[in-house]
């Protein structure tokens, strides 16, 4: 098991026992109890006007389904994928819900094969901070360059580094990688050994200039950033 599969399908087990609708209603601080108060709304309202009419959209790690729900009712296409299945099953009831269609479909975008198909958007609805080594990062950027058409938008909300972050005792961040860890009491796959101790990939927290040149590094041209909300196109190639 990957180590972003666990706590992920922990979460969204705990969000369909308790009744919630989105990640953020697990975290007090960030709970809303609000399906269309999803973190990303305020960036995705900027960028819309920006949009073609009708755009075929593919986001990953789409969640239970906010941002794919809102794209869809305001007439996009909207392809959206998770590695979890509980995610997708509570995705695939809210659209029902709300009378929307979004083709939903159990996929790790870390592990996608060549696309057939392209889209005007790929979408991130803060995904990539959870995809933390170099390798699954590289292999996400892959896919995402694989489907955007030529004139194609990568429409991307993650977390960035924040000096005011407080990591708690079991995690440790290390500021050159950006790579923050969490330890681990076993030696299990993807785990790393740091002091002494066992330490799964937890998040990475870029800082944004970082995160811009990461992009470029993967053939992804910034066009509009501010923090972690990020517009870029296909631009030259990756190293």
């Amino acid at each position: 098991m990957r180590y972003y599969y666990a706590e992920h399908q922990a979460a969204y087990q705990r969000l369909e026992r308790e009744g919630l609708t989105q990640w953020n209603d697990l975290f007090d601080e960030d709970r809303t109890d609000d399906f269309e108060a999803f973190p990303n709304r305020p960036f995705l309202e900027r960028v819309l006007p920006d949009l073609p009419p009708s755009a075929d959209v593919l986001e990953y790690g789409c969640g239970t389904g906010a941002a794919a729900c809102f794209l869809a009712a305001r007439g996009f296409h909207v392809d959206a994928i998770d590695l979890i299945p509980e995610a997708i099953t509570l995705a695939r009831r809210f659209a029902r819900e709300r009378g929307v269609q979004v083709d939903f479909s159990v996929q790790d975008v870390c592990a996608m094969p060549p696309g057939t198909k392209q889209y005007d958007v790929v979408l991130d609805s803060y995904c990539l901070q959870s995809i933390v080594t170099d390798a699954d990062r590289s292999s996400l950027f892959t896919a995402v360059r694989d489907r955007l058409k030529p004139t194609g938008r990568y429409i991307l909300s993650t977390a960035v580094y924040d000096p005011d972050r407080v990591y708690e005792e079991d995690f440790r961040y290390d500021a050159g990688t950006g790579i923050c860890y969490q330890k681990t009491s076993t030696p299990a796959p993807d785990a790393v050994h740091l002091d002494n101790t066992w330490h799964l990939p937890h998040r990475r927290h870029l800082h944004p200039e970082a995160l811009r040149a990461e992009l470029a590094d993967n053939g992804l041209q910034v066009t509009f950033q501010s923090g972690g909300d990020v517009v870029a196109r296909l631009g030259y190639q990756a190293r």
